[in-house]
């Protein structure tokens, strides 16, 4: 369809949708069969076929969403479907962690407790798992994992809270600096962002190392190691992909792609990066500290 002045754009037909499915089922067949012990063209090289495809499809889609906005196609209809779209897109990750979260809440709340005995758990607890005392973290009656030790909050989970809160901060400073046009403070507060997040995920890997090579924390270990693993294994891919949406954004700053009035590209990564430090402190008290 043929795109006219002042109307809603809608793009010609765009070949994107199709590789990026390509690469996906690629991605997913190729998994499968390496999960499942398989070999040759149909496990590991595939799987990494895949994710090369869909690499391959978010640079060429996303640049041909840049280019489009740089010429100034997009009017202010346009601008409400993107917003809007961002927000259903925040939404569905707020549920998706939200499913953890409350696996974290019902093992903790009832199931430990009712092998335990409570409740309706009694003949449960008699005849299946006798002796066995509700306490939480736990890797289960049947010691799956073997005995091991929790992250203590107060030292890189503390810091790390701190590296992302101040990242929230440094990200609003840059949100200011390019609603006043001041390109030089922009840059330099969304580069302090990338950097926060970085950090955060150094720390975080140092952590899972010291889980796994001295507490005998491991994802095997129980419900809890699973759960706490889900949890923050999946919010550092968050961090992860938000520092690259970051990181993009910078360049994108650096050509002069935003101005004071025009800027969704940055609201929406400075968007997702709020929900990622929110997400954090939900993380920090519940999986941590409680």
């Amino acid at each position: 369809m043929a795109h006219t002045q002042g109307a809603y754009y809608v793009p010609h037909g765009s070949h994107w949708p199709i590789v990026g499915s390509i690469g996906l089922f690629s991605t997913v067949i190729g998994a499968a069969n390496l999960f499942n012990g398989g070999s040759g063209l149909t496990a590991q090289p595939l799987m990494f076929l895949g994710f090369a495809i869909i690499i391959f499809m978010m640079f060429g889609w996303f640049g041909t969403v840049i280019r489009e906005s740089v010429a100034g196609t997009y009017n202010s209809q346009v601008d409400v479907s993107f917003r809007m779209g961002m927000m259903w897109f925040i939404f569905s990750e707020v549920m998706f962690f939200a499913a953890f979260f409350g696996a974290l809440f019902y093992a903790r709340m009832y199931s430990v407790p009712w092998i335990g005995g409570e409740g309706h758990g009694t003949l449960t607890n008699y005849f299946l798992w006798e002796g066995f005392t509700p306490s939480w973290p736990t890797n289960g009656p049947g010691d799956i994992g073997g005995a091991f030790e929790t992250i203590p909050p107060w030292h890189l989970p503390l810091i790390n809270t701190l590296l992302l809160l101040s990242s929230g901060v440094t990200i609003t400073f840059a949100h200011h600096a390019l609603r006043q046009g001041h390109r030089r403070a922009l840059l330099v507060w969304l580069a302090a962002t990338i950097a926060l997040g970085a950090a955060f995920l150094y720390f975080q890997a140092t952590e899972y190392i010291e889980a796994y090579e001295h507490l005998n924390l491991t994802l095997g270990s129980g419900i809890y190691g699973s759960t706490f693993f889900m949890l923050t294994g999946f919010h550092g891919m968050h961090v992860t992909l938000g520092a690259i949406m970051l990181t993009v954004i910078w360049f994108r700053c650096a050509k002069g792609h935003f101005t004071r009035d025009n800027h969704f590209g940055f609201e929406a990564v400075a968007w997702y990066w709020h929900f990622v430090d929110v997400v954090w402190l939900g993380l920090f008290v519940f999986v941590y500290v409680l």
